[in-house]
């Protein structure tokens, strides 16, 4: 059965709906692109699929088309602890590609995605040769850094609300996740496993969010209505 397959195993050729999603290719020279579509494939993961595990060698460089993943590590407590999602439009993992070193983290599908990946050796070829590619992956690495800085800053904030709010900030990110737009398709569920809080917990945050007018809450996800607010460290109500 297909369900029974890995990822891998479940690759096929993206449809060209799909290559629109993917923001890198738009930065290179038409004989880069012509040399690079072909090559690249996407997988149809479902929910708890592995998309990287920790000590696994790096094959491919990945993106998600749609859907929505987790990035973990396993403590030594036996607790899960997320460092990120990676929404619709994001690539990941540019740091472990470029060092060719085993992974240090897992990735999860969240719910079911689709999932592209570059082949870790075109990778190092546009690496090499291709300077929209290199800009693409110097932004990356560059946002990356203020990414991790700011998810130092949320495991010191004791506040709920400003835990989903620098979240919420997160998976939003233009430069990150340049597919999402500003109405992010999120469960409270989803939100509450990467943040590390109850579903309704989160459901008492984004109300409080709500009420400040940094989010509208619909049936088709959570719209933006002040980002920097969200990057910000205070709620004027809390």
């Amino acid at each position: 059965m297909t369900r029974d397959l890995t990822l891998h195993q479940r690759r096929r050729p993206p449809t060209a709906q799909e290559l629109d999603g993917i923001p890198w290719l738009r930065l290179l020279s038409d004989k880069e692109r012509e040399h690079t579509l072909p090559r690249i494939v996407v997988g149809d993961a479902e929910t708890g699929n592995a998309v990287c595990r920790i000590g696994r060698d790096p094959t491919y460089w990945f993106g998600v088309v749609d859907g929505l993943l987790k990035m973990n590590i396993d403590t030594d407590k036996g607790d899960s602890l997320t460092f990120t999602g990676v929404s619709r439009g994001g690539w990941f993992g540019e740091g472990t590609a470029l060092k060719r070193e085993p992974y240090r983290y897992n990735v999860n599908a969240l719910r079911p995605s689709v999932v592209a990946g570059l082949p870790i050796d075109s990778f190092h070829t546009l690496l090499a040769g291709s300077i929209g590619f290199n800009r693409f992956i110097m932004n990356q690495l560059n946002e990356r850094l203020g990414q991790f800085i700011a998810a130092r800053e949320i495991d010191r904030i004791n506040n709920p609300d400003l835990r989903v709010a620098r979240n919420l900030a997160a998976l939003v990110n233009p430069v990150l996740f340049p597919g999402v737009g500003e109405v992010l398709d999120i469960t409270q569920q989803e939100l509450g496993y990467l943040v590390g809080l109850s579903r309704q917990r989160v459901n008492v945050a984004l109300k409080r969010l709500e009420e400040a007018q940094w989010i509208r809450v619909s049936y088709g996800g959570i719209r933006v209505l002040n980002l920097p607010a969200l990057r910000s460290h205070t709620l004027s109500h809390t």
